[in-house]
C-alpha cells in the first residue's frame, strides 16, 4: 500500500466496533483484497464464493460476518475480528487511514503566485508553484496541491481538496468537501461557434461560469465548460469520473453518478440520482428526470421522462432493448428459414411468382 499504516489489531477492532477474536497485539501494516493479502495484512471475508481464497489466505488479521464466522475453519494464525457488515468496517478502516495520512499542512509555499486582491484563510494550504489570481477566495481547511492555477474571482468552499494541475478558470465557485482529481479543467470555453456562409466561425464568448455544489467529486483530466450566459451547475453530491466532458450551460442534478468518458452536450439537464455507465453520450437540450440509469455506451438522442433503467443507441429501456437485441443475434437463422421456405414454395407445382 502506498498508505502507512500501524495499527494493532485491538486498534483496529475499536475502529470498527467489533468482536475480537485472537492476538490483539499483532501489528497490522497494509489492507488487501483476500485474494492478494499477505502476512501482516488486513482484509475482509463476507461472501462464500470467496471460500477458495479464504481457506489459502495468508492475512494476519480477517474481517468477517457473525453468520460466516460460526461456520468457518478457524486458522489459529489469523486474528479476526467478528462484525454485521465486513465490506462497510473495511470502509471505515480505510476512511480511518486516509485521515491519518492527510492531515492539512497550513500554509503557502515560498514558490506559490498570489495576487495582492486574493483573500486566503490562514488555515489553508497553498502548494509550490500554484498560481492564484484577482479576487480569489480560498476557505478554511481548503488544499491546493502543486501546479493548481486558479484564474480571477474563483471561490473555492470549506474543506474542500485540489489536486496538482488542475486549473479553474474565471469566476468557477466550487462549494465544500469537494475533491478534485489531477487535471481536471472547470471553467474552459464551451464549444460555441456561429457557421458563416463560407463555412469559416465566428467565436460565440463564453461569458457565465460554472457553479459546483458540496461534496462533489470531479475526476482526472475531466472538463466542465463554462457558460455561455449564467452557469453551468453541478449539483450537490454528485460523483464523476476520469475523463468526463460537460458542456456549457448544462446542469446535473444531486447525487448523480458518472462513469468514465461521459458526455453532457449543451443546454442539457440531468435530474437527480442519475447513474450513467462509461462512454454514455446524451445529446443536446434534452433533459432526465431523477432516478433514470443508463448503462454503458448508450446513446440518448431525445429526453428521458420516465425514472428507469435504459440501455441502446438510440437508448429504450433495458428490457425492450435486451429483447431487440435478442431478436437481432437470431435475424441470420430467421433470414436462412424464409429463403428455405420461398425456395420451397417456388418448387410447388402451380404456383406462380
Amino acid at each position: 500500500m502506498s498508505y502507512k499504516i500501524h495499527k494493532t489489531c485491538e486498534e483496529i477492532a475499536r475502529i470498527v466496533e467489533g468482536e475480537l477474536i485472537g492476538d490483539g497485539k499483532i501489528i497490522i501494516s497494509g489492507m488487501n483484497r483476500i485474494e492478494h493479502a499477505a502476512e501482516g495484512d488486513i482484509t475482509f471475508y463476507n461472501d462464500t464464493k470467496f471460500e477458495e481464497f479464504y481457506k489459502n489466505s495468508k492475512a494476519s488479521c480477517i474481517i468477517v460476518s457473525d453468520k460466516l464466522f460460526s461456520e468457518l475453519e478457524i486458522n489459529p494464525e489469523i486474528v479476526y475480528i467478528k462484525v454485521d457488515n465486513p465490506y462497510k468496517k473495511f470502509i471505515s478502516i480505510l476512511n480511518k487511514i486516509y485521515e491519518d495520512n492527510n492531515s492539512i499542512l497550513y500554509g503557502i509555499h515560498s514558490t506559490a503566485i498570489i495576487d495582492d486582491s486574493a483573500k486566503i484563510s490562514p488555515k489553508s494550504y497553498i502548494g509550490p508553484y500554484c498560481i492564484v489570481g484577482k479576487n480569489a477566495i480560498i476557505s478554511d481547511d481548503v488544499v491546493l496541491h502543486s501546479k493548481v492555477c486558479l484564474y480571477d474571482d474563483v471561490i473555492i468552499g470549506e474543506g474542500t481538496y485540489v489536486h496538482s494541475n488542475v486549473v479553474l478558470c474565471n469566476g468557477t465557485m466550487i462549494g465544500k468537501n469537494c475533491i478534485i482529481q489531477p487535471g481536471a479543467v472547470i471553467g474552459a470555453d464551451g464549444f460555441g461557434f456561429i457557421e458563416n456562409p463560407d463555412g469559416s466561425y465566428t467565436k460565440i464568448p463564453q461569458l457565465g461560469n460554472v457553479i459546483i455544489g458540496d461534496d462533489v467529486e470531479i475526476g482526472a483530466n475531466t472538463t466542465i465548460d463554462r457558460a455561455i450566459v449564467g452557469a453551468t451547475i453541478i449539483g450537490n453530491g454528485v460523483k464523476i469520473d476520469n475523463l468526463v466532458h460537460i458542456a456549457h450551460n448544462a446542469e446535473i442534478g444531486e447525487n448523480t453518478a458518472m462513469a468514465a468518458q461521459v458526455g453532457i452536450s449543451g443546454s442539457t439537464k440531468i435530474g437527480k440520482r442519475n447513474r450513467f455507465g462509461g462512454q454514455v453520450g446524451i445529446a443536446g437540450h434534452l433533459h432526465t428526470v431523477d432516478d433514470v440509469a443508463i448503462q454503458a455506451q448508450s446513446g440518448v438522442a431525445k429526453s428521458v421522462l420516465k425514472p428507469g433503467i435504459y440501455f441502446g443507441s438510440p437508448v429504450k429501456e433495458r428490457i425492450k432493448a435486451f429483447r431487440i437485441e435478442a431478436a437481432l443475434h437470431q435475424l441470420p437463422e430467421i433470414i436462412a428459414e424464409v429463403r428455405s421456405l420461398s425456395k420451397k414454395i417456388s418448387q410447388i407445382p402451380g404456383l406462380k411468382d
